[in-house]
């Protein structure tokens, strides 16, 4: 071997283990058997995996490809590549380093007959998929509204991440969805993927399980052909990821396993997406003997950052264990500001100006960073900052306002309050599914143009001369109805009601509720229910619009390191800042309410790893902020403090309470060190002698509902079937 390494591989220049920590080269350079090398934010994970990698190679211990390196992205693995090829001092492209799907696609090109497909097999895109699925369960005579293609499709989706064939499902997985008739539908779209020689990107990895499974051949094939097998992110990977690693890495011929997994089980965010923490946490487990290797110093952030995120993540129980420790910064740095505001409309405005401050400081705007726990959060911010004159930019998503469901929610007003505004009809007429395509759309549009009217005023016209076919005149007849019906509310109860009343009976609300009950959908209604939010605060639909305008017109480049970055928690893993301001931490929303419901203390503890993912992107300076009242819809609602606050150590963290924003002109807009306030309680209004709180009224159009709270001539009411409502008194009347 040593002949054929030499002149593949001449002596490297530097000493590439020059600068590693002790921790860093013992990862580096244990090269037999079984390795977990925990390595915590900041500790050069990177680095130490290229590096081994190249180790491997320049010590002759294996040909490149007899090493299987896994990455989660694309870009993770061009950077693998691109440092290793730095330290050996020339390119190789004869590696097996890539995505858990690229390297089962790589390797179902050459097994693909193994489970009847062709090697020249298709990858079908997400559209194709769905398209496909809707064809297939044709003759099931579904209810697509009870059970909507897309629903049914994540769900196979899932049980491909979960390594399950149609044959291994239970009837508890199965009953509720598609009136059982799931794995039924679940053979028919595998099988009719194999007559078109396709595959979904699930069945790369399932389809290679498969293969792995039942023949020994072919496993024992790789087994030995991978002398060594790197992982990165280990606290990522889903089941089936978990199972073909396993697989792989489990040799039959009684050697030790040269399988090394970096990770962090304090950084595992992405249950939601099929992640399982215990995949690392059992490491040593599923191969005994193993060594684990933490890497505890970090290059990043100021001891005291690290010290307030250890102890945060310390309340985990869910864990390994590991202490950051500060590498190279030696000054304990600045104290974690909290900050306290009024709501959460002066936090935007607080962090703007605490934003100019650093600013004028000297600091870019590059540097600066608001990460928050959900997506509609971005929207006050993006306000702030426009009004203040900040440049911004949305990392991993689009500006608030230029989210989808954004604007057909707008396009929906438009068309009401704008009969002749064909854009926004054209949009919004067959959303929901209507039965209103692309050909009949042009057709209309033809109709229009000859008669001289808007599309509104031409599909009216045919409608009443009984010129469509009878479904697909009903389905449009009703919306024609319910835009003239919402014309007369917004005159009678204003543009925000209207704005609800329009998306929730033309059925669009809906069609995100039967979504799949996935985060982006509920994402989406989140998004929607902000935009309610935000509508409350204009006096007119045309004033708002006007801000929308406004707002979007500004160029959106992305990573500008002139513009501060807004993104979610979820987004921010891997990247890192020298400024971070934390806003939101409030129970419900950091902790999610929602996650707390589906997971308990689970998920709690995975917010708390969200948490000490947020602090640990910092280098410099953190700044976390809360408000004691949040607004949803035009309502104000009481918050609470967020449970990890109290979690924070008092001797790394100061307090401030800013003042209502009429003070923020002020030198000093802050009072130091309060404490923080007990929670506040709406107050009774004048028009609860009439209709008092706690009392249920009934809704013509909600039903019954109890009243939560009351403000001048408007009750807060929680509804039974729609929740949370902000209503006039005049429309409702007392239950008897």
């Amino acid at each position: 071997m040593d002949d054929l390494f030499s002149p593949r591989f001449p002596p490297a220049g530097p000493d590439y283990l020059q600068g590693l920590n002790e921790e860093q080269r013992l990862a580096v350079e244990t090269t037999q058997g079984p390795l977990l090398i925990l390595a915590g934010a900041g500790t050069g994970k990177t680095r130490v995996l290229t590096t081994r990698f190249a180790h491997i190679l320049l010590e002759k211990l294996a040909w490149p490809e007899q090493i299987l390196a896994v990455t989660f992205t694309n870009k993770a693995a061009r950077e693998m590549r691109e440092r290793i090829s730095a330290i050996l001092g020339r390119s190789i492209d004869s590696l097996w380093l890539g995505t858990f799907h690229s390297l089962c696609a790589r390797m179902l090109r050459q097994h693909a007959p193994l489970v009847g497909l062709e090697r020249n097999f298709t990858i079908l895109d997400t559209d194709d998929q769905l398209r496909l699925l809707k064809q297939v369960i044709e003759p099931w005579k579904l209810d697509l509204k009870r059970f909507p293609p897309a629903q049914i499709m994540h769900q196979i989706q899932l049980w491909k991440d979960q390594a399950l064939l149609p044959d291994a499902l239970t009837p508890a997985q199965t009953s509720e969805l598609a009136n059982g008739q799931a794995p039924a539908i679940y053979v028919a779209y595998q099988t009719r993927l194999k007559e078109l020689n396709a595959c979904d990107f699930g069945d790369l990895m399932l389809h290679m399980m498969t293969i792995l499974r039942q023949h020994p051949d072919v496993l024992e094939q790789y087994q030995q052909r991978f002398r060594y097998i790197l992982v990165d992110e280990y606290q990522d990977t889903n089941a089936i990821q978990y199972l073909w690693l396993r697989l792989l890495a489990k040799r039959q011929d009684g050697e030790d396993s040269n399988i090394a997994c970096v990770g962090d089980d304090d950084q595992s965010i992405y249950s939601w997406r099929g992640a399982d923490i215990a995949n690392i946490l059992r490491f040593e487990k599923d191969f005994p003997g193993a060594k684990v290797i933490r890497l505890e110093q970090n290059y990043r952030s100021t001891p005291r950052i690290l010290s307030v995120a250890s102890q945060v993540i310390a309340h985990n129980e869910g864990r390994l264990g590991k202490v950051l420790r500060p590498g190279l910064k030696t000054e304990e740095g600045e104290p974690i500001e909290v900050i306290n505001t009024p709501d959460s409309d002066d936090e935007a405005r607080v962090i703007g100006r605490r934003i100019q401050e650093l600013h004028t400081a000297g600091q870019s705007y590059g540097s600066i960073a608001i990460l928050m726990r959900a997506g509609f959060q971005t929207r006050p911010f993006e306000d702030a900052l426009m009004k203040m004159g900040i440049p911004y930019q949305i990392i991993g998503g689009l500006r608030f306002y230029e989210r989808a469901e954004i604007r057909d929610a707008i396009a929906y007003m438009r068309a009401v309050l704008y009969p002749t505004d064909d854009l926004a009809f054209e949009r919004i007429v067959n959303l929901p599914k209507r039965g209103f395509g692309k050909v009949a759309l042009t057709r209309l549009r033809a109709a229009a143009k000859n008669m001289g009217c808007s599309l509104q005023q031409t599909l009216q016209h045919q409608l009443q001369q009984g010129e469509l076919k009878s479904k697909l005149a009903s389905s449009l007849t009703d919306l024609m109805n319910i835009l003239v019906k919402i014309r007369e509310v917004v005159s009678k109860e204003g543009h925000v009601v209207a704005t609800d009343m329009v998306l929730e009976e033309s059925g669009y609300l809906d069609m995100w509720r039967d979504d799949p009950k996935t985060v982006e959908a509920a994402g989406r209604l989140d998004n929607i229910r902000e935009l309610l939010r935000a509508l409350g605060e204009f006096p007119t639909m045309d004033a708002f619009l006007e801000h929308i305008a406004l707002v979007m017109d500004s160029d959106n480049a992305q990573d500008d390191p002139n513009k501060v970055s807004l993104m979610t928690l979820h987004a921010a893993k891997g990247l890192e800042f020298p400024n971070v301001f934390l806003p939101g931490w409030e129970e419900g929303l950091f902790p999610s309410q929602r996650s707390l419901d589906e997971g308990g203390n689970k998920s709690l503890e995975e917010e708390r790893r969200l948490a000490y993912v947020g602090l640990t992107r910092a280098r410099e300076r953190v700044v976390i902020s809360y408000a004691n009242n949040r607004r949803l819809y035009a309502n104000w609602q009481d918050s609470i403090p967020s449970r990890f606050l109290d979690e924070l150590p008092e001797s790394h963290i100061i307090r401030n309470v800013a003042k209502a924003e009429h003070a923020l002109g002020s030198k000093s807009f802050f009072n130091r060190q309060a404490p923080f306030p007990a929670k506040r309680t709406i107050k009774p209004s004048p028009v609860q002698a009439t209709i008092p709180i706690g009392a249920t009224v009934r809704h013509k159009r909600y039903g019954e509902g109890v009243v939560i709270g009351a403000e001048e001539d408007r009750l807060s009411i929680n509804f039974e079937n729609i929740g949370l409502k902000r209503i006039m008194a005049g429309f409702v009347e007392i239950v008897s």
